[in-house]
């Protein structure tokens, strides 16, 4: 039977077929061993392969092949560099829920996750959330990063999850896609999902407090059916974002804007960190290139973690 897997908890998965029939799946204890270097060989959106059996009256599946992924988000497993965590796969559609203040999001952060998505050619919309909430101030900061993430090719949109100041235009671009939810604790992404879909109120709920019993160190992804023949994958709150399984040579070319001045570069393997005739580095120093944008770059490039003091999930 094949279905795709809707929730992980680390050793159970459910699996939806594609009649609509739902399943509690394992994997076999192989599984593991069979190259995946990732702490979770299975994710939350894989289209699996799995068979039925039958223990004491109760039928589960067990999982012994992963169909062949479209693309995925990965970020470092919690405590272990080593390692990494594919949050979720087969994804049309991300957004990245950014507030100003109350938790403040910044752009290192915001550039980390939008350097993965660009990797895996995942096509996200940022969205600006709590615009109810903010004095001029902050207003004036949306409006700079939207001016500046819109001048490099992204959607953004200024959204209200509380008074539904354009979640229209949201619900509008995830008709019939798998859109992937994402973005700090405390951003409001449950407001927000219950907004555009306000039967998902309790699941949400059950969710949170499931993460806030002690188990905010893992990573538990969801899947939904919404009722304007749209999917979402709503996964836990993300403190820190570290990109994984990029060498130094490609790391510009996930910076659109970049990459785009690449070809004017005096070498073809132009770092744009100290090269003579610097493409990249002329257009830093005429403001034709954000600064955050490049410092986000040089922190990528040189290994550093952010600015956080740690980098874990937990719940929203």
């Amino acid at each position: 039977m094949t279905g795709v897997v809707y929730k992980s908890t680390g050793s159970w998965y459910t699996v939806k077929t594609l009649n609509g029939k739902i399943y509690q799946c394992r994997i076999k204890g192989k599984f593991r061993l069979e190259g995946i270097k990732s702490t979770n060989p299975i994710a939350v959106g894989d289209f699996v392969d799995f068979e039925l059996e039958t223990k004491n009256d109760e039928v589960t599946g067990v999982i012994h092949r992963i169909q062949e992924r479209k693309n995925y988000i990965v970020r470092k497993s919690v405590n272990l560099s080593k390692q990494t965590h594919i949050i979720a796969s087969n994804i049309d559609l991300v957004f990245l829920i950014i507030t100003i203040d109350n938790p403040p999001t910044f752009t290192s952060f915001i550039d980390r996750f939008l350097v993965t998505a660009e990797a895996y050619s995942i096509q996200t919309v940022l969205l600006f959330n709590k615009m109810d909430t903010y004095d001029e101030e902050n207003l004036n900061e949306v409006r700079y990063l939207v001016s500046l993430y819109r001048k490099i090719g992204y959607e953004c949109f200024g959204i209200s999850a509380k008074t539904g100041k354009n979640i229209d235009k949201v619900k509008q671009l995830m008709i019939g896609k798998v859109s992937m939810f994402s973005g700090h604790s405390g951003v409001g992404k449950s407001t927000l999902i219950n907004a555009l879909e306000p039967g998902l109120d309790l699941k949400t709920k059950e969710i949170s407090e499931q993460h806030q019993q002690g188990q905010h160190t893992t990573t538990f992804a969801e899947m939904f059916d919404l009722n304007f023949n749209a999917k979402i994958i709503d996964t836990p709150g993300i403190k820190g974002f570290g990109v994984v399984n990029m060498d130094d040579e490609e790391v510009g070319d996930f910076f659109p804007e970049f990459f785009k001045l690449k070809q004017d570069c005096k070498f073809n393997n132009c770092l744009h960190l100290h090269e003579p005739q610097c493409a990249v580095k002329k257009a830093l120093d005429n403001d034709e290139v954000s600064f955050s944008r490049y410092r986000s770059y040089v922190q990528i490039l040189e290994g550093e973690d952010e600015n956080y003091r740690t980098d874990n999930f937990d719940s929203e």
